[in-house]
């Protein structure tokens, strides 16, 4: 075979390696735009929970948003009510309670850890959906917990 003949075909094999990582990465780009499916549960009149929504989806999740209180699916899924706040969250499998960060969530679902899923307590101030101007910048320390399936739980991310 020539040297021309062996350019001709490295130029092809990169060439099909490129279009390869072109179409790969087009992929990706569309599962990104598509979102992680995430069901919630909060009331109508919640305006923090909008914004930890708009949080999430600013954060590659897709909500699916039922104004119909968290309380009783709450207990349906199973997570005691002191680990309660304004909403709950079905993503991955896993429960989410409350203003959890994206990234915490992300995390959850990278280490698929065995737990019933994850919570922050309370309405933390500076958590995400409860850090607008209405709070002045304040940002009080609160911790991520992973809620084991028995009930108990352990800090999974700390804030502050």
């Amino acid at each position: 075979m020539t040297t021309f003949a062996l350019r001709r075909r490295q130029l092809g094999q990169w060439a099909a390696a490129g279009l390869g990582m072109l179409v790969a990465g087009s992929l990706h780009a569309q599962a990104r735009r598509a979102g992680v499916a995430l069901e919630v549960w909060k009331d109508a009149n919640c305006g923090c929970c909008g914004d930890w929504i708009t949080h999430m989806e600013q954060n590659g999740f897709k909500a699916t948003v039922h104004d119909t209180g968290n309380n009783a699916v709450r207990a349906r899924l199973g997570l005691a009510t002191k680990y309660g706040s304004c909403h709950t969250a079905l993503v991955g499998g896993y429960v989410v309670e409350g203003h959890v960060p994206a990234a915490d969530v992300q995390r959850l679902l990278r280490e698929k850890p065995q737990a019933l899923g994850l919570a922050a307590p309370g309405m933390p101030v500076g958590s995400p959906g409860m850090d607008g101007a209405a709070y002045g910048g304040r940002r009080d320390r609160y911790d991520t917990l992973l809620v084991l399936r028995d009930g108990s739980s352990r800090v999974f991310q700390s804030h502050t």
